[in-house]
């Protein structure tokens, strides 16, 4: 999907009035009304990313299209402020400093790798996000992690990393998906 610069700023609006209306409580406000494009009705999957200044304040988000897009974007945007387990809850002192971007994911699609090797050929730096499962763990950087990671093994053994890995890890059942975002902020 791509958006119009009406949809991108319709969506960034969005997750600003879901953290805006939960900040008083903590509680997550309820979403009411459709979207003003009909398109944003569509299932669609995202990630909302808060930074205050360069470091990243909450990034929470789904991989698969399992609901509306304004909706997913409403409950990501909540969940990052207020959920994301790596940081305390959002606090209305910080809102004001606060940057939202926004990453739609496109359709990630399955690849038959067996190794990290195979995955390390076929890993386009910048533009792939990466989803790796093995068992019932599962793990996704999306493609903005390539600025911080920029050396495909690097970016590999730091998402396995992430899900508690060792660098080296690699079991017969790993899967691998790729997906691509376009993001805005």
């Amino acid at each position: 999907m791509t958006l119009s610069p009406a949809q991108r700023s319709e969506l960034l609006s969005l997750a600003r009035t879901s953290i805006e209306a939960s900040l008083p409580t903590g509680e997550l406000a309820p979403y009411s009304g459709p979207p003003m494009h009909a398109d944003l009705i569509r299932p669609g999957a995202s990630f909302v990313t808060l930074r205050v200044g360069e470091d990243l304040r909450g990034c929470c988000g789904t991989i698969e299209a399992t609901r509306p897009l304004h909706v997913d974007v409403w409950n990501n945007a909540y969940a990052s402020a207020f959920a994301d387990p790596r940081f305390p809850a959002l606090r209305p002192s910080e809102w004001s400093d606060t940057g939202i971007e926004i990453s739609v994911l496109s359709a990630p699609e399955p690849c038959d790798i067996r190794s990290e090797a195979e995955l390390l050929e076929v890993l386009r730096p910048g533009i792939d996000g990466l989803i790796l499962q093995a068992g019932a763990r599962r793990t996704t950087f999306l493609p903005a992690v390539w600025e911080q990671l920029p050396e495909p093994r690097q970016f590999v053994r730091h998402l396995k990393s992430k899900a508690g890995w060792p660098a080296d890890f690699w079991p017969p059942d790993m899967q691998v998906w790729l997906y691509t975002t376009e993001s805005f902020g």
